[in-house]
């Protein structure tokens, strides 16, 4: 998996740099289908300075995004990773009900 790391409106320490990147490699767990991860981390000078954490994973045939809004980047980049795992979860799922369908009528027909 290819995973690349771009912080905007601010120059992102190291630290938060492998954080985001370690927690993107845990999405493998769930998925070992994705081909490429994108995590853009924003800071907006809002009254509470709002950090935005969005990450969009590439997958074969669609692409699945989790935006996350927090007062600390770590926090926003656990909930975006909290809401990419939801979808891998449900997509892997509809692979599996595809695969099934498809097994069913090929076994039907073979009988």
């Amino acid at each position: 998996m290819q995973t690349t790391v771009t912080s905007r409106h601010f120059k992102a320490h190291q630290t938060l740099l492998d954080y985001a990147e370690r927690e993107a490699e845990k999405l493998q767990r769930y998925y070992d289908g994705i081909v490429k991860c994108n995590i853009i981390l924003k800071y907006e000078k809002t009254r509470n300075s709002d950090k935005i954490a969005e990450i969009i994973v590439s997958v074969y045939n669609a692409r699945l995004a989790g935006v996350a809004h927090s007062t600390d980047f770590f926090g926003s980049v656990d909930a975006a990773v909290k809401k990419v795992t939801a979808q891998l979860k449900k997509y892997k799922a509809k692979l599996r009900e595809k695969d099934k369908k498809t097994v069913r009528s090929v076994r039907a027909k073979a009988v």
